[in-house]
C-alpha cells in the first residue's frame, strides 16, 4: 500500500482518530487525529507525563462510576443498533459490491473516462467504508473491557482491509500516473467541475515519485493486519496498557496515568520522585525490551522504504503527507533549538525558585518538572460540567459567536462522551467521522481547570471539522500543519478567561506556570522527542536496537534541549536526571506515527502567533478564521495563513513566533514572581 496522503488514510483504518497500523511497515497518519490530539489521539497537553493517553489504555481506576450523571455520546447517528448488529454486516457487503464494480468500470481507463465521477463515487464508498470503522472504534473505546467487541472491530479491520487492497489500492496509483496533458484538457475543457477535487488529486500526484507496483502495495494493504509491525506494534500497545505500579509494598496498585497524576499532582518533592523511581523501575526490563523490539522493527521498516520509495531523509515521507517543505520543518527545529532551549531553561529556573521557596525544594529533579505551584490564592473547588460549558461557551463567543454556537450544538446533540468511567480508552479526542454523521468527542472530564481547557481544545476540533464538511469527505481533514488551529486558539481564549477572572496575583502566577508547562512540553519537549527519533533511526542501519542504546538516545536527546545536569557542573535549571533513563518506552508515538511529534511545536506556535494577530486586529479576524478553517484539505499552510499576514516559510519565522508566544508568556510569569518576592 502506498503511503497514503492523509485526506484517505481515514478509507480503511479502525478510526480516523486511531493511532493504528495500515501497512505492514508504516504507520497511518490521519490529520482528523490530534493529539499527543492522542492528539496524541489530539491530546489537549502533549507533555511526557499525558503522552500514554494515545496508547489504549483503560482507566480502571475510574473517578465516575457507570451511574454518572455526566452526558454520554449517542451514537445512533450511525444508524446501527449496536456493535454487533447484523446491519454492519449487510453495510459492509454492500460497500464490497459497490468497490467491485467501481474497478470493473474504471481501473485503466480513467484518461477516458470521466475523473469526475471515478472521484466522487470513489469518495461515496470510502465513506461508507469509514461509518462502519469509526463506529466500531467509538464504541470500542468507552469499553475497552468488552473482549467480545474487541474481537468483532478486528475482524472487521481485516476485512475493511481486503476490501481496500483488492478492489480501492489501485485507484491513487492510476491517479498519480495520469499524464499531465490528459489531467491538464480535463481540467480546461472536458470536466471543468473537476477543479472541485484538485487539492486530493495534488495530493496523489504529489506521491507519484514514492508509489510502488500495484502488485506490491497490494500485498502490503492485504497482509497488514497479520505480519509486519502491526501485530508486534498492537502487542507493545497491549503489554503497555497491562502494566500497574505499587507505590508502596502494602498498597494497591494503580496504573500508568494515575502514577503519573499522582505524581504531577502532588506538593510533596519526595513524593514525586518515588514516583518517577516506581515508573522507571517498572518500565525497566520486559515492557522496555518488548518497546525496544518494537522500535527496532518500525525504525527498520521506515528505513527500507524510505530507500525503496526514494525520500530523501527521515522526515520526508511525514512532511511530504503533511505537504510541508524539509525546509521548514528543518527551520522550526532550528528554532527551537536556538530561542526555544534557553527559554526553556530560563523557565525552569523561575520554576525552581518559586519551589524551593514555597516547597522548600533543595534540588530541582526531573520528577519536579511538571510540579504544580502552591502558592495559595488557588481554589482547588470541582468545576462542574455546567460551568466548564459556560466558560468554553463565554470563551469562543469572544472571537468567534459561530463557532460558540456549534459548540452548544455539539453539547445538545450529544456528541461528547464526558465522565472517567471504568473500561474508557484514557485522554481525550474528537473523531471527524464523516460529514453528516460526525464530529464525537471523548473526554475523561473530572472537574479540573485542565479538563476545561481539555474541552475548549476537543470542540475546536470539532468546530474545524464543521466547518470544512462541505469540502466532501476526501478533503475535509485539514494538513497537520493546520489541525491543531482551531483546538489550540480556542484553549488559549478559555485560558485567558480563566486568568481574568484570578482574584489575586498568586492565582494568577499559577496558572501562567501551569500554562507555559504545557507549552514547554508542546514545543521543547516534542522536539526533543523528534531528535531521540532521529537518533535511534539512523541508528538502526546498523542492525537491531537494544532497550541499553535507546536508553543512551533518550538521555543524549534530553541533555541536548535541557542541558547537562547541575550535579555535573552543568547549565541546566535540574541538578538530576536520576530515574529518566527508561521513559522513552511509554511514548505510543515512536511507535505508531514516526516523526509526527515537532506537529504538536509547529501548532502551538502557529497559533500563539495567531492569537498574537487577533489581539492586535481584531477586525474581521472571525471572517479569516473561519474561511482558514472551511478550507478544511483544499489549502496548504502557507495559503491560508496569509491573510493574516503570516509566513511559515521565512527563516526567521519560528525563532520570532518562539520568542513572542513562549517567551511573553515566561516574561509575564517573571514579572510576578518578582512582585510577590519569589525572584530577586
Amino acid at each position: 500500500m502506498p503511503w497514503l496522503p492523509r485526506r484517505i488514510l481515514s478509507l480503511f483504518i479502525v478510526s480516523s482518530s486511531s493511532l493504528s497500523y495500515v501497512g505492514s511497515t508504516r504507520p497511518a497518519f490521519v490529520a482528523a487525529l490530534t493529539h499527543p490530539s492522542y492528539d496524541l489521539s489530539r491530546a489537549s497537553s502533549p507533555s511526557l507525563n499525558t503522552a500514554c493517553s494515545a496508547a489504549a489504555t483503560m482507566v480502571p481506576d475510574a473517578k465516575a462510576d457507570e451511574t454518572s450523571p455526566l452526558p454520554r455520546w449517542d451514537l445512533s447517528r450511525f444508524g446501527f443498533e449496536h456493535p454487533h448488529h447484523e446491519a454492519i454486516d449487510k453495510h459492509l457487503d454492500e460497500t464490497a459490491t459497490l468497490a467491485l464494480a467501481f474497478k470493473a468500470k474504471y481501473e485503466g481507463k480513467l484518461d477516458e473516462l470521466s475523473l469526475l465521477s471515478a472521484i466522487e463515487e470513489y469518495e461515496e464508498i470510502s465513506s461508507r467504508k469509514t461509518l462502519v470503522s469509526s463506529y466500531l472504534h467509538l464504541s470500542y473505546d468507552t469499553s475497552l473491557d468488552d473482549d467480545s467487541l474487541k474481537k468483532r472491530k478486528g475482524a472487521l479491520s481485516q476485512r475493511q482491509s481486503e476490501i481496500y487492497g483488492d478492489f480501492l489500492e489501485w485507484f491513487s496509483l492510476d491517479v498519480a500516473q495520469l499524464d499531465d496533458a490528459v489531467l491538464a484538457n480535463k481540467y480546461e475543457t472536458t470536466e471543468p467541475g473537476l477543479v472541485k477535487y484538485k487539492a486530493f488529486i495534488d495530493e496523489l500526484r504529489r506521491q507519484k515519485p514514492h508509489n510502488l507496483s500495484k502488485e506490491v502495495e497490494r500485498a502490503l494493504t492485504v497482509r497488514s493486519p497479520y505480519v509486519g509491525t502491526r501485530p508486534l506494534v498492537s502487542f507493545f500497545d497491549k503489554e503497555l496498557s497491562l502494566m500497574r505500579f505499587k507505590l508502596d509494598v502494602d498498597g494497591d496498585e494503580v496504573n500508568m496515568e494515575v502514577l503519573l497524576s499522582k505524581m504531577q499532582s502532588s506538593n510533596d518533592a519526595e513524593f514525586r520522585a518515588k514516583c518517577l523511581k516506581t515508573l522507571n523501575d517498572g518500565l525497566a526490563g520486559s515492557i522496555s525490551r518488548t518497546a525496544a523490539l518494537s522500535l527496532s522493527a518500525v525504525a527498520g521498516g521506515w528505513l527500507i522504504e524510505n530507500r525503496e520509495r526514494k525520500y530523501e531523509s527521515l522526515r520526508s515521507r511525514r512532511n511530504l503527507d503533511n505537504n510541508c517543505p524539509d525546509a521548514v520543518v528543518n527551520s522550526l527545529l532550528d528554532g527551537v533549538r536556538e530561542a526555544g532551549v534557553p527559554l526553556c531553561k530560563r523557565f525552569y529556573s523561575l520554576k525552581k525558585g518559586i519551589l524551593q521557596k514555597t516547597q522548600g525544594l533543595e534540588k530541582l529533579r526531573w520528577s519536579d518538572r511538571n510540579a504544580p505551584i502552591d502558592i495559595g490564592g488557588v481554589s482547588n473547588d470541582k468545576i462542574s460540567w455546567e460551568r466548564a460549558v459556560e466558560l468554553v461557551e463565554k470563551g469562543y463567543s469572544k472571537f468567534s459567536p459561530t463557532m460558540s454556537e456549534m459548540f452548544m450544538k455539539m453539547v445538545n446533540e450529544k456528541r461528547i462522551d464526558v465522565p472517567a468511567t471504568n473500561g474508557k480508552k484514557g485522554g481525550a479526542y474528537c473523531a471527524g467521522v464523516v460529514p453528516g454523521v460526525g464530529p464525537f468527542q471523548l473526554l475523561n472530564f473530572d472537574g479540573t481547570k485542565q479538563d476545561v481547557a481539555t474541552l475548549a481544545h476537543e470542540s475546536g476540533h470539532g468546530c474545524h471539522d464543521i466547518l470544512a464538511y462541505k469540502q466532501g469527505y476526501l478533503q475535509y481533514h485539514p494538513p497537520l500543519t493546520l489541525a491543531e488551529t482551531a483546538s489550540i486558539f480556542g484553549e488559549m481564549i478559555v485560558f485567558r478567561d480563566l486568568i481574568a477572572e484570578s482574584s489575586t496575583k498568586e492565582e494568577e502566577l499559577t496558572l501562567l506556570m501551569s500554562k507555559i508547562d504545557d507549552v514547554v512540553n508542546s514545543v521543547v519537549r516534542q522536539c526533543s522527542f523528534d531528535r531521540f527519533e532521529e537518533l535511534l533511526h539512523s541508528a538502526r542501519e546498523n542492525g537491531d536496537l537494544s532497550a541499553d542504546e535507546l536508553d543512551q538516545y533518550w538521555m543524549k536527546a534530553l541533555r541536548e534541549y535541557y542541558g547537562e545536569e547541575g550535579d555535573a557542573g552543568g547549565d541546566s535549571p535540574f541538578d538530576s536526571y536520576e530515574d529518566t533513563s527508561h521513559l522513552w518506552s511509554y511514548v505510543p508515538h515512536f511507535h505508531h506515527v514516526p516523526f509526527y511529534v515537532y506537529s504538536y511545536a509547529f501548532a502551538d506556535l502557529v497559533v500563539g502567533t495567531l492569537y498574537n494577530n487577533f489581539l492586535t486586529n481584531k477586525d474581521g479576524f472571525e471572517g479569516r478564521l473561519l474561511d482558514l478553517l472551511s478550507a478544511g484539505g483544499t489549502k496548504d499552510f502557507a495559503d491560508a495563513l496569509s491573510p493574516f499576514g503570516l509566513d511559515p516559510t521565512n527563516p526567521t519565522f519560528w525563532k520570532d513566533a518562539i520568542n513572542a508566544h513562549l517567551g511573553g508568556l515566561v516574561n509575564e510569569a517573571e514579572k510576578i514572581a518578582k512582585e510577590l518576592g519569589y525572584i530577586e
